[in-house]
């Protein structure tokens, strides 16, 4: 090991859509996390990872912290809990200018009961029109908890992100670097394609349907004859009849929408052309059948208890 080298496992946790995918974007530099308006986008651990010289910095963007409706709801909200109890320290993230949500004192007192390093990070600034409001907002935050620091920033600005990671460099503690200096993600690809096709999904559908959807890629192969063109063939499933229908779109438009951003963003990501073949189906209430939940990727362990 070099004995400069040092590293960091640091969790970012928070409730629904204040920002945590975007935050670790911003950091990261590249698009390793898919980013919605609508709350609870993220339903795995990813794994964001970033080395600058000497310190190398791990990141888990978790699920927002919501009281469970399903099986899958059960399994993002255990996969939050144990992501807080096996890092170095945590980022809690709640938007500025807002009170403190139950979800956000949840995670504070699992800071408390593991002594865990904690940096709160007051996200969108850049929509705060009298910031004056954020010393009375961090006042409230630190009488609950003594946090490492508190750092206002703008994930869409990037403002504030230099300081938040100077304050997590303080936290990195001596330890070799446990991934390739230029990686930027530990998830396989099959699942950051599925991802990326989940996101569009998620911008482009109305709302009564993304939470009902999950995308599993069932092909991803180079093709060996010197193109440089990649083959993904992926299939989007969905609860009901109907919303198969809204997927698809009048003479398949919605889909071919979703295809086309999907697969631009696949090509940014993977740097090769992508052909990209998307297919639809349903299966009822998928999100309360553990055997669905499986086959979809979700931890199979989490389910078991």
């Amino acid at each position: 090991m070099n004995k400069e080298e040092k590293n960091l496992f640091a969790s970012i946790v928070g409730r629904p859509n204040t920002g945590k995918s975007s935050i670790l974007n911003k950091i990261i530099g590249s698009k390793v996390a898919i980013v919605s308006s609508k709350p609870q986008t993220t339903r795995t651990r990813i794994t964001g990872i970033l080395t600058k010289g000497p310190t190398q910095f791990a990141f888990i963007d978790t699920p927002g912290l919501l009281k469970p409706r399903s099986c899958l709801g059960e399994y993002m909200v255990k996969s939050v809990l144990e992501s807080v109890s096996g890092v170095d320290a945590c980022i809690l993230v709640e938007e500025a200018g807002k009170g403190i949500s139950p979800s956000a004192r949840e995670l504070i007192g699992k800071f408390r009961e593991l002594k865990m390093p904690a940096v709160l990070a007051l996200n969108k600034i850049d929509l705060l029109p009298d910031k004056s409001v954020l010393m009375a907002q961090i006042a409230e935050f630190s009488k609950l908890y003594d946090f490492a620091a508190v750092v206002p920033v703008s994930a869409i600005t990037g403002s504030g992100i230099a300081d938040l990671m100077a304050e997590l460099e303080k936290l990195a503690r001596p330890g070799v670097h446990l991934f390739d200096d230029d990686t930027l993600t530990d998830q396989p690809e099959r699942v950051i394609a599925s991802e990326i096709v989940r996101e569009k999904l998620l911008r482009l559908l109305s709302d009564e349907v993304p939470h009902g959807i999950a995308v599993r890629v069932e092909q991803m192969r180079d093709r060996d004859d010197g193109s440089n063109i990649m083959d993904v063939t992926a299939t989007i499933y969905c609860e009901k009849e109907s919303h198969k229908g809204i997927i698809i779109g009048k003479g398949g438009s919605m889909l071919k929408k979703v295809g086309t951003y999907a697969r631009e963003d696949m090509e940014h990501f993977f740097g090769c052309r992508i052909n990209l073949k998307l297919w639809v189906k349903v299966k009822e209430n998928w999100r309360n059948q553990q055997a669905a939940l499986r086959a979809f990727g979700y931890d199979s362990s989490d389910f078991d208890q």
